[in-house]
C-alpha cells in the first residue's frame, strides 16, 4: 500500500489565499505619478509627499504638473476641431496660467482678477473669454482694456452697458449664455441649466431670442455665437446632446428671423469626475465623438453650416491632479463617532458643507497594523459642519501627528477657500518629474494684520 502523497499547490492554477486587498492601497482616483513607498509612504510626480508636508508644514495642496499637462492634451485629442477653454474658476495661478498656455487651450475667466492674473502671466488676451451673471463695471472695464477675446452676455442690461463702453471705431466680439431648459449636475446648487437660477437667458420664454435682436441692433458689437452651461458634476452624454440639439435651434430661428449665420457654439463645461474609487465619471472621447456627429446632424437638418465648438472643462483638468495634506491633531470618541480633528478643514475646502461632498482620505508616512474604523475626519473651525470626510475607513491607532492625504483635491477648494477664523489658506506646491517648487505660498498672520489698517 503506497503512502498518500499530498498534492503540490500549483500557483498558476491554485494561487494561495492571501490578505484582502486593502481598499486604502487603492489608487484610481490619485494622479497618475502615484507610487506607493515603502512604510506606508506615497510619492506623486516623483517626490514623497511626507517629504512635502515637512518641508512645507500643512496644511498643503499638492498640484501635479505632469497630471494637468495629460489631461489638457487629451481634451485637445479628444475634440481636434474645437476650442478647449480652461475654465480658471476652478483654480487659478500664475503657474496654471503657463501650463494650460503652453498646452495649447485658452481661458475662460469671471472676474478681473481672474483675467488680469492671467494676461499678467503672459496669457494672450484673444484666446481669453469673460463670462459671469453679474460683470461689476471693473470686469468690463478691464476686459475691454486687455482685449479679451468674448465677453459672454448673460442679462439684457449687459448690452447696452457693454456697448456703451467700447470705443469709437471699435468692435467688442461677444456671445449670449442661453438657458437651454436642460436639468443636470451632481447637486441642486450646481445645475445651472434651468430657468429656476441666476445664470443666462431662458429659451422657453424668449429672453434669449431678445438679446440676440438687441445685439445685432450695436454697431459695437459683434455676436459670435451662443454659450451654454448646463451644470457641473455631470457624468452622462446625453444632457449635453439634449441641450446642444436645442441650441441648435436657437442658431436656425435668428438665421430665419435676422439672416445671419452664427459661427460659434459654446457648450460649456461641468464634465463630472471620481473623487473616490468606483465612482462615476465622464468619458470624454464619447462625449467628444457624440457632441460632433449631433451637431453635423442638427445642422444638416437645419440646413445650417456647422459652427465651430467651444468646451470649458476646469474640474476635469485640474481636480485629479491635486492632493490635499492634512496633519492630524485630535482624535476622539463621541458617543459612537471617532472624530478625528485635522488641521485645516472649510476655510480651505467648503465643498462638503455646500454640496455635501465625500471624499477618500487615507493615511501615509507610516504602515499601519491596526483594524479599520469609521471614522469621521473634521476641520479645526467654530462650526458643527466643518466636516471633510464622513464614514471613512482609517486605521484604528490614527494619532495625533499623523499625516493624512486627501486625492482629487485640485478644483474649488482653494479657488473657494475663506479667511475664516483668522486661519490662513495653505500653501500650493507643484511637483514634477521628481522635483517641488512653491506656487503659491502660505497665508500669513501678517497677510491679515496687512490688511487691517482701521486700529
Amino acid at each position: 500500500m503506497t503512502a498518500d502523497v499530498l498534492p503540490v499547490p500549483n500557483p498558476a492554477t491554485n494561487p494561495a489565499p492571501g490578505p484582502a486587498p486593502d481598499p486604502a492601497d487603492d489608487l484610481s482616483v490619485w494622479p497618475a505619478s502615484t507610487a506607493p513607498l515603502p512604510h506606508g509612504g506615497v510619492a506623486v510626480g516623483g517626490v514623497p509627499l511626507a517629504e512635502l508636508a515637512d518641508r512645507f508644514d500643512t496644511p498643503l495642496y499638492v498640484l501635479d504638473e505632469g497630471e494637468v499637462r495629460t489631461r489638457c492634451r487629451s481634451y485637445l485629442d479628444a475634440f481636434p476641431d474645437a476650442d478647449v477653454l480652461y475654465a480658471a474658476k476652478a483654480f487659478l495661478s500664475r503657474a496654471m496660467v503657463r501650463w494650460v498656455r503652453e498646452e495649447g487651450l485658452g481661458l475662460d475667466v469671471c472676474s478681473a482678477g481672474e483675467l488680469e492674473l492671467a494676461v499678467t502671466s503672459g496669457f494672450p488676451p484673444e484666446r481669453i473669454v469673460l463670462h459671469g451673471n453679474a460683470k461689476s463695471p471693473r470686469d468690463l472695464e478691464a476686459a475691454l482694456r486687455l482685449g479679451v477675446g468674448r465677453i459672454v452676455i448673460d442679462s439684457a442690461s449687459e448690452t447696452a452697458r457693454i456697448a456703451a463702453a467700447v470705443g469709437p471705431g471699435e468692435r467688442q466680439r461677444v456671445m449670449v449664455r442661453v438657458v437651454p431648459g436642460v436639468s443636470a449636475g451632481g447637486h441642486d446648487k450646481i445645475r445651472t441649466g434651468t430657468d429656476d437660477q441666476k445664470f443666462g437667458l431662458s429659451l422657453t420664454d424668449g429672453s434669449a431670442g431678445h438679446a440676440v435682436a438687441r445685439i445685432l441692433g450695436q454697431p459695437r458689437l459683434e455676436l459670435t455665437g451662443l454659450h451654454c452651461h448646463i451644470g457641473s458634476q455631470i457624468t452622462g452624454v446625453k444632457p449635453y446632446v439634449t441641450a446642444l440639439r436645442r441650441m441648435v435651434g436657437l442658431l436656425a430661428q435668428i438665421r430665419d428671423l435676422h439672416g445671419v449665420v452664427l459661427p460659434e457654439l459654446d457648450m460649456g463645461g461641468g464634465h463630472g469626475i471620481a473623487y473616490r474609487p468606483g465612482e462615476a465619471v465622464l468619458d470624454v472621447a464619447a462625449l467628444a465623438a457624440r457632441l460632433r456627429a449631433e451637431l453635423a446632424e442638427a445642422c444638416a437638418a437645419a440646413r445650417l453650416a456647422v459652427p465651430r465648438l467651444l468646451v470649458e472643462p476646469g474640474r476635469a483638468l485640474v481636480g485629479p491632479a491635486g492632493v490635499a495634506l492634512y496633519r492630524v491633531l485630535a482624535v476622539k470618541r463621541t458617543g459612537t463617532t471617532v472624530f478625528v480633528a485635522v488641521d485645516g478643514g472649510m476655510s480651505d475646502n467648503p465643498r462638503p458643507a455646500l454640496y455635501g461632498v465625500r471624499y477618500a482620505p487615507r493615511l501615509i508616512g507610516r504602515r499601519s497594523t491596526a483594524a479599520p474604523c469609521a471614522a469621521t475626519v473634521v476641520g479645526r473651525h467654530c462650526e458643527a459642519g466643518d466636516v471633510l470626510a464622513a464614514g471613512v475607513e482609517l486605521p484604528g491607532d490614527v494619532h495625533p501627528g499623523d499625516l493624512l492625504a486627501v486625492p482629487v483635491a485640485g478644483a474649488y477648494q482653494l479657488s473657494m477657500a475663506s479667511g475664516y477664523n483668522l486661519v490662513g489658506r495653505p500653501a500650493v506646491v507643484g511637483v514634477h518629474g521628481g522635483a517641488a517648487r512653491l506656487l503659491v505660498r502660505r497665508e500669513t498672520l501678517e497677510d491679515f494684520r496687512g490688511r487691517d489698517v482701521g486700529a
